[in-house]
């Protein structure tokens, strides 16, 4: 059996599914896609911190006598060399969205592929209600898992050991400029090893359900980017959190990652689509969608959400319910256009966590907010950052301005002294205004 191990968002030894499947030799790789890459800035943090992972995985099976041959090219021209090898076969992870199903089809015309859940602890295909349908709704769904979340410890893949390396040329490894890429700096948290910001949650797990929503706090895990590449499973973190006591919460929003892979799995559709079927004319002002994603809007938990995200490639989970409930509700434009701002610039992006979440705050997709629920930015603001920590560290020009300015609209722009523009719109007829406009569009539908 010679089988080609193609690691892509699993990059890791332990916990893999690869090294547990593979049978006698074996070719690991790994793909710089080029169909990817190309669209990306050169700038982009992503490509950084995926560089540095996927030569840390080259010296860790170095270590267990494999290797790692890396490509910078287009998948189908790889697998066309590559099976001049004579290849029995391709094992890899699956993946839910449109390009990976359409890029593993025409890889598949090439070498036959095994695919294996590697990066989700559940399968979508086992868990159904009771007629055999999927799940829409979060709460049942978790609540039918109770024999998995309520586990200890669930058993975690085990590597063969007896797997033999193919003849190949393993130094061949691009230079991240030879990709098209400069080096940038990372936040500190990614210098980290996934298991050492664990250790630095731990500490915090307890206070997480009441902290996690004070975004000037270093209350959250930062282990979303290391868990979107596979640097750690969703199961080695499961067994690693259950450890402590009052845990519970920060299982149950692990399992919110799980419950959009498996909306997006049985609901392909709903990548493009509104997913209750509502038809909504949205707002296709172009200038309303620059401005919110440079951070202009003229309200100020908005901006620094935004200026945050676009220096940082970094977004508080609250702060996203909130741009995204501006961007839908009170701009009323369409969440894709939102979906596809975020897949650009967010370290941690996943294509079915970022779709279920946009579709959420937009009121349009599984277990939604109601249409009715607006987020009030001013009022988010001054519950959960009251004296304008967050802000002022992003916002410079504001440093000095009193922090009760922040929660009253266009409050800040009464200062003569300080020059930041006027709200984009007001927030209660903007409110009303999108009410209506769901209303109407519901009963179209009808």
């Amino acid at each position: 059996m010679r089988q080609i191990l193609w690691f892509r968002r699993d990059l890791r030894v332990e916990d893999s599914a690869l090294l547990q499947n593979a049978k006698d030799k074996v070719l690991p790789i790994f793909i710089f896609d080029k169909n990817i890459l190309n669209s990306l800035p050169k700038e982009d943090k992503r490509v950084n911190f995926i560089y540095k992972s996927v030569i840390k995985l080259k010296k860790e099976l170095q270590k267990i006598g494999l290797d790692l041959a890396v490509f910078y090219a287009e998948p189908k021209e790889v697998f066309t060399t590559l099976q001049k090898l004579n290849i029995d076969e391709v094992l890899c992870s699956v993946d839910f969205d449109s390009y990976a199903k359409k890029r593993d089809k025409e890889i598949e015309k090439i070498i036959p592929i095994k695919r294996y859940l590697d990066s989700f602890i559940l399968d979508p295909k086992d868990h159904l209600k009771k007629d055999k349908t999927p799940y829409k709704v979060f709460t049942p769904f978790f609540n039918s898992l109770d024999a998995i979340t309520q586990a200890a410890n669930i058993e975690l893949k085990k590597r063969n050991y007896n797997l033999k390396l193919i003849d190949f040329d393993y130094s061949n490894t691009p230079t991240l400029e030879s990709l098209g890429f400069k080096k940038t700096t990372l936040p500190d948290f990614l210098e980290k090893d996934a298991f050492c910001l664990l250790e630095e949650f731990s500490k915090k797990v307890e206070t997480y359900e009441v902290q996690r929503d004070y975004f000037y706090k270093e209350a959250s895990s930062k282990i979303s980017v290391h868990l979107r590449f596979g640097l750690i499973s969703p199961l080695m973190i499961f067994n690693y959190i259950k450890r402590f006591p009052n845990s519970d919460f920060f299982i149950r929003e692990l399992f919110w990652r799980e419950f959009y892979n498996y909306i997006l799995f049985h609901f392909p559709n709903s990548q493009f689509e509104n997913f209750n079927g509502i038809n909504i004319k949205w707002n296709e002002d172009k200038e309303d969608f620059e401005r919110w994603c440079k951070g202009e809007t003229g309200i100020p938990i908005i901006d620094a959400a935004m200026r945050h995200l676009n220096k940082t490639g970094v977004m508080h989970n609250r702060l996203r319910m909130v741009v995204a409930s501006f961007l839908t509700k009170n701009l009323f434009i369409d969440w894709k256009k939102g979906e596809e701002y975020f897949a650009l610039k967010l370290l941690d992006f996943e294509a079915s966590s970022n779709i279920g979440s946009w579709q959420w705050s937009a009121s349009t997709g599984a277990d939604a907010v109601p249409y009715f629920r607006v987020f009030n930015p001013y009022t988010q603001s001054k519950k959960f950052d009251k004296d304008g920590i967050f802000i002022k560290s992003v916002i410079k020009e504001l440093k000095e301005v009193d922090s009760k300015l922040f929660h009253i609209e266009n409050a800040v722009q009464r200062n003569l002294f300080v020059d930041y523009p006027k709200a984009m719109v007001d927030i209660s007829l903007s409110r009303k205004r999108s009410i209506e406009k769901y209303k109407e569009a519901k009963n179209e539908t009808l």
